[in-house]
């Protein structure tokens, strides 16, 4: 891979043409965040929420991780269905979305 065309963002090689079509990198922060908050609303007891652009900085796919003892006793279908249902309005924009759900100890 040309060293002009690939950086290295955290473990992960993103093009930079990438992050040149995504726009404002700020923007893709701003939107991490703005899904970050609908989660902690609806997971107030969460020990952590992580949401991460994978898509390159286009907004289109996110990774979620979410870790709270409110998840205790349920499947993990039914943990990945409240989180669904919570950004149901911003699912509707994105490609795709990897979520991951723990339940604290």
């Amino acid at each position: 891979m040309s060293g002009n065309l690939f950086r290295i963002y955290g473990n992960r090689y993103i093009s930079v043409l990438s992050r040149v079509w995504a726009g404002n990198s700020q923007a893709v922060k701003n939107s991490e965040e703005a899904l970050r908050k609908i989660l902690e609303a609806k997971f107030p007891q969460a020990k952590n929420i992580v949401v991460s652009d994978i898509s390159g900085g286009c907004g289109s796919m996110y990774d979620i991780f979410v870790e709270t003892t409110e998840f205790k006793g349920l499947s993990t279908v039914k943990q990945h269905r409240l989180i669904t249902e919570s950004l149901k309005n911003e699912i509707k924009t994105m490609h795709g979305l990897r979520i991951h759900t723990s339940i604290v100890e």
